[in-house]
């Protein structure tokens, strides 16, 4: 696996996760990890402030300049998104009025966002494990109650490698930045 890749391992994929509880009878799992060369706690604030109306979704530079400079995800650790608590509830791309819970906060190791999406409920695990110094980062959504799990596998999966793709991209470009 090289040090660009987002597929997880086998023991990552067979592992259970904090969260893993929330949608027990998931029907649709996607595990993506990558590795990120900062310990966990360097690491573990630039999770707590992603999300929409937080510092955004981290991209690469050359991804964000094709989008428009309001909705470009921020560069640096901001301290007023730094603090999260269980039950907060944060904004979401997925629609009008979506929303994540955090559900798990387990700083610098886990944060679990839960959400329902009318008939949908999903959770959606950051792992952080140290790793020789550096940052194992284990994503895992799952999905339960999904009408077309093929659909969901397939195409939300998609999406899903490809957003996951540019968070651990633009999250590289950022830990080089302030190293």
């Amino acid at each position: 696996m090289t040090s660009r890749s987002i597929r997880p391992t086998r023991r990552e994929v067979e592992a259970s996760l904090p969260g893993d509880d929330v949608v027990p009878a998931a029907s649709v799992v996607m595990d993506r990890a990558f590795t990120l060369r900062a310990a966990p706690p360097v690491v573990w604030p630039w999770i707590v402030q992603l999300g929409k109306d937080r510092a955004g979704w981290y991209l690469p530079r050359s991804v964000e300049r094709v989008v428009p400079r309001r909705r470009r995800a921020i560069r640096h650790l901001e301290p007023s998104l730094l603090h999260l608590a269980v039950g907060d509830v944060i904004p979401d791309w997925g629609g009008a009025g979506s929303t994540f819970e955090v559900a798990v906060l387990d700083p610098p190791r886990a944060l679990v966002h839960v959400s329902t999406r009318g008939h949908v409920s999903l959770s959606w695990a950051i792992a952080l494990t140290e790793v020789g110094g550096s940052t194992r980062i284990h994503l895992r959504l799952r999905l339960g109650g999904v009408r077309r799990e093929r659909l969901a596998a397939l195409g939300g999966g998609f999406f899903d490698w490809l957003t996951i793709l540019g968070l651990a991209a633009g999250l590289r470009e950022r830990l080089d930045e302030v190293r």
